[in-house]
């Protein structure tokens, strides 16, 4: 009986969009696997007749998916390159950005792990691969086990760009899909170590280590004294229009920047 209702409810869902106002967010995962849901929760509980449909996928898919219109809000973790600009007025898309809430990007190491300060240098090192063994840190001595995200990953260029000075990432790293499946693999293994969002931080099994002695938190991030915090984005075709705009004020208004607080973001104000 019990599936049987799950069936209908499942149809119903699928037919809704019929009758209803459909969103269709793309994007950055750090802000599409916690943060978005919820306040999309919070917003369909006040307006019933929007549904939503929202894919987690990485920046680079949220951008793509303005250009090529198949959504109405594209997700980012950075800013859009100038090749994705370029390839979008080709197409007639003007890419505006809006900032939704900061983020930042903490270094968590496995919770038995003696090694819980590092400096800006050392994680350069680690990440790149100058570095491979914990005994080089000052802890037990192994393999470090470096865990990234992918390619199409906007916290992947950031990290790059703002904890390797540009250079490439080491040969041995892991690449994974999102936050939760790097807190995992950090959790499971005393040699791993990678980065996440500050949304991820309660994760049991993980440590976040301090850099250059800065922890990251609010104070920290928004005193500038934390190096790796970056702005998160709304991508949109020019000005949004409609139930995007009304969602995105709703967003940015106080009961989203609510939410945005207890997940784990530092709010825009």
């Amino acid at each position: 009986m019990k599936n049987y209702i799950v069936l209908v409810v499942g149809l119903l869902a699928l037919a809704s969009p019929l009758s209803a106002q459909r969103l269709v967010i793309k994007g950055s995962d750090t802000l599409g696997a916690k943060l978005i849901p919820q306040i999309a929760e919070e917003y369909r509980a006040r307006h019933p007749g929007v549904s939503f449909e929202i894919a987690a996928e990485g920046s680079t898919t949220g951008i793509a998916a303005i250009t090529d219109g198949t959504a109405q809000i594209g997700m980012s973790s950075r800013r859009a390159r100038a090749t994705e600009v370029s390839a979008a007025q080709a197409k007639g898309v003007v890419l505006k950005p809006t900032i939704v809430v900061y983020d930042g990007m903490a270094v968590v190491v496995h919770a038995d792990n003696p090694v819980r300060a590092l400096t800006k240098r050392q994680v350069e090192q680690i990440f790149t691969g100058a570095v491979t063994d914990w005994s080089a840190l000052g802890g037990k001595p192994g393999p470090i086990s470096v865990y990234t995200r992918n390619t199409s990953s906007g916290t992947y260029s950031d990290w790059k760009e703002l904890a390797m000075n540009k250079k490439d990432y080491a040969k041995s790293s892991q690449k994974l899909a999102g936050n939760e499946q790097i807190v995992a693999e950090v959790a499971r293994n005393p040699n791993g170590i990678g980065y996440v969002g500050l949304a991820y931080l309660s994760a049991p099994g993980i440590h976040t280590a301090t850099i250059d002695g800065q922890s990251p938190s609010e104070e920290s991030i928004r005193s500038h004294k934390y190096p790796y915090a970056r702005p998160t984005f709304f991508y949109t075709n020019g000005e949004p229009s409609g139930e995007a705009a009304r969602f995105i004020d709703f967003v940015l208004g106080p009961e989203g920047q609510v939410i945005a607080r207890k997940v784990g973001f530092v709010t825009r104000n």
